[in-house]
């Protein structure tokens, strides 16, 4: 007999988007039961943050997107403009708060559920083909659990070995400012009038939620995070300076780092057995872009729509093998200098039409419009990078 059905460890976009796809009682065993485990509050749990996807029609978690958009637009270093019409897309924007409350709120009495808070150690596979998970609660007392299925959002210790490794790392100010400065029909998705750096690229991200308020990204493509006053100063700049937006008030902010990589993220946690990561742990995190939410969401589909057929619940790969090839080439291309960021994005989006660079973006495309999307970039830059990448050996990558 097993504690649960299905154990998901950790409550974050990953976690609750499981918990929230898989029906209202498992069909494996008898009770059908499936336990979501929270850390307590503190250092574990993710930090606010605001997620953005872009996604045709009405959507699963329409009711907590703070603002929505058909339009955007990328500006090139000499102020040079692209905008992009995508309906039936929107492009839309979801605070971490109002998804959880969304979530919470469609998980309340649901039949075969239960929340556990708890700190996670080991997760261990058995002989018998379930597997034991080790925890905690806030008072220090055991809280271990044997389940047939584990699914471990939890970040691993260290990424895995990689051939390349930026990061895109950014600060957000929410804003309100003196003057209404934006247009809240359209996303500014890259604006390269930022000053750039020695190495990798910097933009400007402006998400308008109307004519006085937006959230403000500063967001570099490098090595290494800047620290809080660096950013600080960058916004500073690119808000006064670059959108004149006069005096401002800065209502929140939020900072994060997400390693842009060609490592294989594996899908079966160590030792093997029914444990498996998912979300970025899996691998969700696009490489090339850094965007998660959508992947996660087609990840938690999958494994929901297995639960109820009856199969193994084996979390597919986010990201199909050639986006993850393509990835591979324009992140080291990026990393070595062959090619002009700035010049590279500005290029796609003046010259692929917008419905072909979503698919291509979001790992949907084609082979033929994978071709058609090459060729708008530097070909010869990328052709050396994607010939040297074979003989190029994966190797353990400092940490930031």
């Amino acid at each position: 007999m097993v504690d649960a059905d299905i154990v998901i460890v950790g409550a974050g976009a990953a976690g609750l988007s499981l918990a929230h796809r898989l029906p209202a009682g498992a069909p494996h065993t008898a009770d059908g039961s499936v336990v979501l485990i929270d850390p307590p509050p503190g250092p574990l749990r993710p930090p606010r943050r605001t997620w953005c996807y872009w996604e045709a029609g009405p959507g699963r978690f329409d009711a907590a997107v703070t603002a929505s958009w058909e339009w955007l637009r990328v500006r090139g270093r000499d102020g040079a403009v692209v905008r992009r019409h995508i309906a039936p897309a929107h492009y839309k924007m979801i605070r971490s708060d109002d998804f959880e409350a969304l979530v919470e709120r469609d998980l309340k009495d649901r039949p075969g559920l239960r929340r556990l808070t708890a700190t996670v150690g080991a997760v261990t596979p058995l002989g018998d083909g379930t597997a034991r998970v080790t925890a905690t609660d806030p008072a220090g007392r055991r809280a271990d659990l044997r389940a047939r299925w584990v699914f471990d959002s939890r970040p691993p210790e260290r990424t895995p070995a990689a051939r390349t490794r930026l990061l895109q790392h950014f600060r957000g100010w929410f804003v309100r400012a003196e003057r209404p400065v934006f247009d809240p029909a359209v996303v500014d998705l890259m604006d390269f009038r930022t000053p750039q750096p020695a190495r990798g690229l910097s933009f400007g991200y402006v998400l308008p939620t109307g004519r006085h308020t937006a959230l403000v990204e500063y967001t570099e493509f490098g090595p290494r995070p800047l620290t809080a006053g660096a950013y600080d100063a960058a916004l500073e700049e690119y808000t006064r300076g670059v959108l004149g937006t006069g005096e401002l008030a800065v209502l929140s902010t939020e900072q994060g780092v997400i390693p842009m990589t060609d490592a294989v993220f594996p899908r079966q946690a160590p030792g093997g057995g029914p444990v498996f990561r998912i979300g970025a742990a899996g691998g969700a995190t696009r490489g090339s872009t850094g965007y998660t939410f959508a992947a996660v969401q087609r990840q938690s589909d999958a494994v929901a729509r297995a639960v109820r057929a009856g199969r193994p619940p084996v979390p597919p790969a986010p990201h199909p093998a050639r986006a993850r090839l393509m990835d591979a080439v324009l992140l080291r291309a990026l990393d070595t200098g062959r090619v002009d960021g700035p010049e590279l994005f500005f290029r796609l989006f003046e010259r692929v039409p917008a419905g072909r660079l979503l698919r291509f973006l979001d790992g949907r495309s084609r082979l033929a419009e994978d071709l058609a999307v090459g060729v708008r970039t530097p070909v010869l830059p990328m052709l050396r990078t994607a010939a040297e990448l074979p003989w190029l050996r994966r190797r353990a990558l400092p940490e930031h």
